[in-house]
């Protein structure tokens, strides 16, 4: 009987969050290496879907940077990166575009649609969502076909939502002369969440937020402001592949996005934790206020 009623009580404290993000939507940055643990991506994907079915209108933004370095290694194809970026010639593109919007984009839809998520898979080419360009480096090296974002047209995602469904959608733009590009997947989240006036934008990462001493896992900070996170990153405490996460959130903020977070991925039901519980469990980002404020 206890569990019985310790599970209604933790029913009771989600209502107020349920109602209060009905009919939100929600940015949800996934990949890396909490793809590569199957039952990490089945608590993820369990929570997502639970979302829909709540009443939020969450979309994926999806990553896929093992698979590709996997689906290379296959070819026989270096993979080689300069900045942590892929170098990204005419034939590794074609490899990029196969494995994200076609293998890594599909598994996750099918995934959600085995639990009846009514989920969609798109990329930045589907309906001109990602307009794109090539992505020139200060210290001059090419890249080839990577691409910053050049315009988010977030019509399609729009109908899709309005539809009810769970739009899934991967990293790759394409230019005006048709060329496809692959962009950073922290980017695109970032850019979709202002695009979609998002209520909260949420990258799932393997680390538990972001810390003041980036070596101990009990120095992670509930909450930083846009200031504190321009100083930090100054100052070198935040960097490598936390800078463009932290980059989408600042960017997120100051353009409307209500709630940012970074959160540990590999916790399992990580989401709901966070979203429907009183105890915040990974970093947000704020526009104003400080460390102090983790509402």
């Amino acid at each position: 009987m206890e569990k019985l009623i310790k599970k209604a009580s933790i029913l009771i404290e989600a209502l107020p969050y349920i109602r209060k993000f009905y009919g939100k939507t929600f940015i949800i940055k996934y990949g890396g290496s909490i793809m590569a643990d199957e039952k990490i991506k089945n608590y993820i994907i369990e929570d997502i879907t639970l979302l829909k079915y709540v009443g939020v209108n969450p979309v994926i933004v999806h990553g896929g940077g093992p698979a590709i370095s996997s689906t290379l290694k296959l070819l026989k194809k270096e993979s080689k990166f300069i900045n942590g970026l892929r170098v990204t010639d005419r034939e590794t593109m074609e490899f990029v575009e196969m494995v994200l919007a076609g293998k890594v984009n599909k598994e996750i839809v099918a995934q959600i649609n085995q639990l009846n998520g009514q989920a969609v898979g798109v990329c930045g080419k589907d309906g001109g969502l990602i307009r794109a360009e090539k992505l020139i480096l200060d210290d001059g090296n090419d890249l080839g076909y990577v691409g910053k974002i050049r315009e988010i047209n977030p019509e399609l995602l729009i109908k899709l939502i309005n539809s009810g469904y769970l739009p899934v959608v991967a990293p790759i733009g394409v230019d005006d002369r048709g060329e496809s590009f692959n962009i950073n997947a922290d980017t695109v989240a970032g850019k979709l969440a202002v695009a979609l006036k998002a209520e909260k934008l949420i990258y799932l990462t393997d680390v538990n937020g972001i810390r003041s001493d980036p070596g101990k896992e009990e120095s992670r900070v509930s909450a930083l402001s846009v200031e504190e996170v321009i100083r930090w990153i100054e100052e070198e405490r935040i960097k490598g592949g936390m800078l463009p996460k932290v980059k989408g959130c600042m960017e997120a903020v100051c353009n409307g996005v209500k709630r940012t977070h970074i959160l540990n991925g590999l916790i399992p039901h990580t989401l709901l934790l966070e979203i429907f519980t009183d105890r915040g469990i990974g970093t947000m980002i704020l526009k104003e206020g400080s460390s102090q404020d983790a509402d």
